[in-house]
Parts: C-alpha cells; sequence; structure tokens
C-alpha cells in the first residue's frame, strides 16, 4: 500500500469543522487509511496525514518543530517529546502494538520459522535478506542488527544483506525476486502487494512496536485533535487495528 501524503477527506460540512493535520509512522497506514474516512464521517473535520516515514524520522520532524496537530510515533518517543515540549503533557494515548515479520516473494515456498532454531537456520540458507534504512529510524531494522548479534549470526547475515535507502524498494525488490527475504512490521507486510507473510518472529525473540499517540504543543486544532486520538484509540476502533496485523496495546 504507498504511503498516506498529505491526504484529505472529506467529512460532513459542519460550521465548526476543523481540518487536523496528523504525523506518524508508516505502519500505521493500513489501519487509518480506514479509519480516517469514519472519523470525517462522524465528526464532519477534515483530516490531513502524513505517514510517509519510520518513526524516528517522524519523531525528528515533530522535534524540529514542524507544525502537526497528533503525532503516532512509539510510546517512548511520545514521552521524549513530552519531556522535550513538543507534545502536550498527558495527552499521550496508546493506541496499539505491532511485531515484526519476515515476509518472502508471493507464491513462494513458505518455510519452518516457528522457533529460534528453525528460524537460524532459514536464514542461513537464504541468499540475501533485506530491511530498512537503519539510519532512517526503522525500529524494525535497529532490532535486527541488535538480534542477529545476540543470535551469533551477524557475521553471517551481514554480507548477504540489501539495505533499503528507497523505502519503496521495501517490498518491490523481493515481489521482483530480487532479495530473498524481507523484514518488516506486520501491519505493513500484509498490506503489502507481490508478497506473502511467512510469519511473525519467533515468540522468544519477538519485538513489539508500541504505536501511541500525542498533541503536539504547537498544533493549531488541539481540540480536534483530542477528538482524533479519541476515536483511534477506542474499543469500537480496536476491530480495525486487529484485522491489519496489530495487537491490543
Amino acid at each position: 500500500m504507498c504511503a498516506i501524503v498529505g491526504l484529505v477527506l472529506s467529512g460532513s460540512p459542519l460550521a465548526h469543522a476543523a481540518q487536523i493535520k496528523v504525523i506518524g509512522g508508516s505502519a500505521v497506514i493500513p489501519a487509518m487509511a480506514e479509519l480516517i474516512p469514519r472519523f470525517e464521517q462522524s465528526s464532519g473535520h477534515k483530516v490531513r496525514a502524513d505517514f510517509d516515514g519510520a518513526i524516528g524520522a517522524m519523531t525528528d520532524r515533530v522535534r524540529k518543530g514542524e507544525v502537526a496537530d497528533v503525532v503516532i510515533v512509539s510510546g517512548a518517543q511520545i514521552d521524549a517529546l513530552v519531556d522535550e515540549g513538543r507534545v502536550v503533557p498527558g495527552s499521550r494515548s496508546d493506541i496499539a502494538k505491532v511485531g515484526v515479520g519476515v515476509f518472502i516473494r508471493k507464491g513462494a515456498q513458505k518455510p519452518d520459522i516457528s522457533t529460534v532454531e528453525a528460524f537460524k537456520q532459514f536464514l542461513s540458507a537464504a541468499k540475501s535478506i533485506g530491511y530498512n534504512d537503519p539510519t532512517a529510524g526503522a525500529p524494525v531494522s535497529l532490532y535486527l542488527i541488535e538480534l542477529f548479534d545476540r543470535l551469533g549470526i551477524a557475521a553471517e547475515t551481514k554480507p548477504k544483506t540489501v539495505v533499503f535507502t528507497q523505502r519503496s524498494e521495501r517490498f518491490e525488490a523481493i515481489a521482483r525476486g530480487d532479495v530473498e527475504i524481507g523484514f518488516n512490521q506486520i501491519s505493513e507486510i500484509v498490506a503489502a502487494p507481490g508478497v506473502d507473510l511467512v510469519g511473525p518472529l519467533p515468540a522468544a525473540v519477538q519485538r513489539y512496536t508500541l504505536f501511541s499517540s500525542g498533541i503536539v504543543a504547537n498544533g493549531r486544532e488541539q481540540t480536534a485533535g483530542r477528538e482524533l486520538i479519541a476515536f483511534i484509540s477506542s474499543l469500537q476502533a480496536r476491530g480495525v487495528w486487529q484485522s491489519k496485523g496489530f495487537e491490543g496495546p
């Protein structure tokens, strides 16, 4: 699924309708693409959403003073932004968490990765693996570097690792067969064309990212922003998050 960048969806015209700017990590796109139109229809507000980046990069944009009303990144990053005066204290709301998944070209045979040992054997047999550029703040890539080192396979995997500096390549290269194995957050994998989810990382080495939202301190529509946060973190919205590969917070 393409990133939602500058998306403006129409809602019911109301005299008090606001235009809310929300920025966040790309993993939330599948769920927010469904929730935003529902929110706009029920509230009359309009949402301008930019999710075209890893949560590290999106956090840095808020940190550097970009004007927005709502930010959706990790819980730890929301707390850091509160400490820095960039997010309103007390506005953090935890939404959902998502784990790391492994994916391959659509139709390729799915291996067993249910245990750590099977996962290590799978990586040993692979000709190439790929993940997003860790210098861009991609949480999956940063974790994989740590994980491979902890599992004692860093030296083996490094020569056959492809780092995607262009985010569009993260799924397309695997879909074309240029790279054999990819890693990403499960919510993005299940929404991507041309690839199949092999499964989550083994439970013993799984890493979840808890996505949380907060009100940006320099935002112009903080009241409407709080309405959006209440909507996307509600019990009614939880089913949408779960259908897109997320779990409860």
